[in-house]
């Protein structure tokens, strides 16, 4: 499904703000798969997505979609095939454009669309079926402004309009990090609901340990570019936040034939 082979990054080279930031990352998903990623600050997490996403482009290696060489695409031709949701409830939707007008662009996302968004009596049944999903009570407000709604309201709206075409990869970027606990705590059940009844195949990035095992059958950890830890499903379902910390600093300190332990 989705393979990323050796692909690295450098920023600013030759400068004195040169900074690595991907080295060497090799990823295989397969179809279905739920991997969530942790790492702190500056371990390339953000990096890679946007790679993954056509936001940049690696300085080498390959990132690959069903076996296609996707590396040279921009970010606009993959979108029909990558789903992607926001830290910032602000950067997934049309805060001008009413709630319909936001679920009309992503019905059509990958498809080359006019000047106008065309909405009819039967999308708009679509659109309410699916806001109705989201059990906050959106289908009722179509013509409602996005801006206008909440942070909560806004990002379980980005969520939808992510996977309202089921996309073959799905990339979540610490997406409930900036709501309230119970907000994201919505959207972490939105979630969990959306990517198993519709099978979608993906990559979520969360600073929150406990977030991270509860979800997914596969766990990363990253650091300093690389991903230096692996859990598989069977080992995902007894760990601990407590034994994952233990991991990290087991390995941290050690340098691995191939830069990564694999727990499973």
């Amino acid at each position: 499904m989705l393979e990323i082979s050796k692909v690295s990054k450098l920023f600013n080279p030759g400068t004195l703000d040169e900074k690595t930031a991907l080295v060497g990352v090799n990823l295989a998903m397969k179809p279905g798969d739920f991997i969530t990623v942790i790492g702190s600050n500056g371990a390339g997490k953000s990096t890679l997505m946007n790679i993954i996403s056509g936001v940049m482009k690696p300085d080498t290696g390959e990132v690959r979609i069903e076996g296609k060489n996707i590396s040279h695409l921009p970010e606009f031709s993959r979108s029909k095939w990558i789903g992607r949701v926001f830290q910032d409830p602000m950067a997934g939707t049309a805060p001008r454009m009413s709630i319909e007008e936001n679920l009309a662009m992503a019905y059509t996302r990958g498809q080359k669309r006019g000047f106008s968004l065309s909405i009819n009596r039967a999308r708009r049944s679509i659109f309410r079926e699916q806001l109705s999903r989201l059990g906050i009570g959106l289908e009722n407000r179509l013509s409602a402004k996005v801006g206008l709604l909440s942070g909560g309201e806004r990002q379980a709206l980005s969520l939808l309009m992510a996977t309202f075409t089921k996309p073959q990869i799905l990339l979540l970027d610490e997406h409930t990090a900036a709501l309230d606990p119970a907000r994201a705590e919505l959207i972490t059940t939105l979630t969990e609901t959306l990517v198993r009844e519709m099978n979608l195949t993906t990559l979520m990035v969360t600073h929150n340990m406990e977030q991270a095992i509860r979800l997914g059958n596969r766990l990363i950890m990253m650091d300093k570019g690389k991903i230096i830890l692996e859990v598989n499903e069977d080992r995902k379902q007894d760990l601990t936040v407590q034994r994952l910390l233990g991991e990290f600093e087991q390995i941290s300190g050690k340098k691995m034939a191939d830069d990564r332990v694999v727990l499973g």
